[in-house]
């Protein structure tokens, strides 16, 4: 069934402002989403109700407060198909998931002369922990390239598999940039017969489609609840033996067992991950997102989504002066392969102008290289501006945009 965006957008109280007294055109969830009342409503009940620490107390606070906390490490774990929720590690957000990969799993098995492998259009949050790795380490650090239509070259990745030094392909299950969907179960396949393990950033694909983190083959995924109409949290998903045989990355209370004077155990998966307070309300707070998401339905939201963009890519295709990042000779066909995000330039005009006046339109895009550097670099062009889209977007959205782009083109074409 088709999103009743309507009523959607009327579950999120920010949208009953006006800016610069026109309606909100809220085109930047791909860097942090808006919020739902019932996830409001959450976190406010868990802060007026029932917080306490978890794990600790024996009082009814603390009880109800951590029988909460892991009730939403169940949800999540079944949102993405985990097999387990002891492999939920919540995390300040997804760069802090995929640095703890690095940290824990990748110190201790990358050595001099391995390879590393990740791929041209990844966020830095997937990139520059792997690169640091790889310069501490003495590792190659290689790149599976990206063609003029914002596609993975898989064919440059057997002959990096092929001599057996790649221990780990880093890879975004969707590009905040490009919107495209690479196919990385196919990535997963490719590097397990290699023996490498595959670490997947699903901060922009979790949000917007349906995720099963055992189908895709991955062994490791981040993501982050903001990008989702949650709160400020993170979860790193990695598979338990992985997790089981991993040292800490951070030590202090909680994630101990036992301490002595000149040793300590660690606690459990994934408690031993978890070290000191967590953010309870906002994994509280993300259980909520989940259960508004699961009620609308993540293949509704999928399908809502490549509708949307399908027709922004033809509406921006319009204007002579937009060109769309990834849209090139060997772009996609079909719209299936695209969802979320469209980055564009305009011929003369910087992204951050663009942004500016389309501000003044109550249109919010996001403006500069959208921590994905080598991407635009491998484009040739410094900066981008992103529309980016979700639940709460329609085509009339896009239209929006688009006679603010003829508004700019007005005050800056030459």
């Amino acid at each position: 069934m088709p999103l009743d965006v309507a009523a959607i957008r009327h579950e999120f109280p920010i949208f009953e402002r006006k800016i610069h007294g026109k309606r909100l055109v809220f085109l930047d969830s791909a860097a942090s989403s808006q919020k739902p009342r019932a996830v409001i409503g959450a976190m406010m009940h868990a802060y007026m109700h029932n917080y306490a620490n978890v794990h600790r107390g024996l009082y009814t606070l603390a009880e109800e407060a951590t029988a909460a906390y892991e009730d939403a490490r169940g949800k999540i774990a079944r949102f993405i198909n985990a097999p387990d929720p002891a492999e939920i590690v919540n995390v300040r957000n997804a760069t802090e998931g995929l640095n703890l990969v690095v940290y824990s799993w990748g110190e201790t098995h990358i050595h001099a002369g391995d390879r590393i492998i990740i791929t041209e259009m990844e966020h830095h949050a997937n990139l520059v922990p792997w690169q640091q790795l790889a310069l501490r380490k003495g590792a190659e650090l290689a790149y599976i390239p990206v063609n003029d239509g914002g596609e993975l070259e898989l064919d440059a990745l057997p002959p990096l598999l092929a001599d057996g030094r790649a221990k780990v392909v880093a890879c975004s299950v969707m590009s905040n940039v490009l919107g495209v969907l690479p196919p990385v179960k196919q990535v997963a396949e490719m590097a397990h017969a290699a023996g490498a393990l595959v670490v997947m950033d699903g901060a922009q694909a979790v949000p917007h489609q349906p995720v099963d983190v055992q189908a895709l083959g991955a062994d490791f995924m981040a993501f982050s609840g903001h990008k989702m109409c949650g709160p400020g949290v993170g979860i790193l998903w990695g598979r338990r033996e992985l997790l089981e045989a991993m040292p800490p990355f951070l030590y202090g209370g909680d994630m101990i067992r036992t301490v002595k004077r000149d040793h300590a155990k660690w606690n459990d998966v994934p408690y031993k991950f978890e070290a000191g307070t967590p953010a309870i309300a906002e994994v509280i707070g993300l259980g909520a997102a989940v259960d508004f998401l699961n009620a609308i339905g993540m293949e509704a939201i999928h399908a809502h989504e490549q509708e949307v963009v399908a027709y922004a890519l033809a509406r921006l295709a319009e204007l002579p002066r937009v060109h769309v990042l990834g849209a090139g000779e060997g772009a996609h066909s079909n719209p299936q392969e695209r969802s979320g995000a469209v980055a564009f330039w305009m011929d003369g005009i910087h992204p951050h102008d663009i942004a500016a006046i389309l501000d003044t339109e109550a249109v919010c895009v996001r403006a500069g290289h959208h921590c994905a550097q080598p991407l635009h670099d491998r484009f040739g062009i410094p900066a981008s501006a992103r529309a980016s889209f979700y639940i709460y977007n329609d085509k009339d959205d896009v239209d929006v945009l688009v006679e603010a782009l003829h508004k700019v083109v007005k005050i800056l074409g030459r």
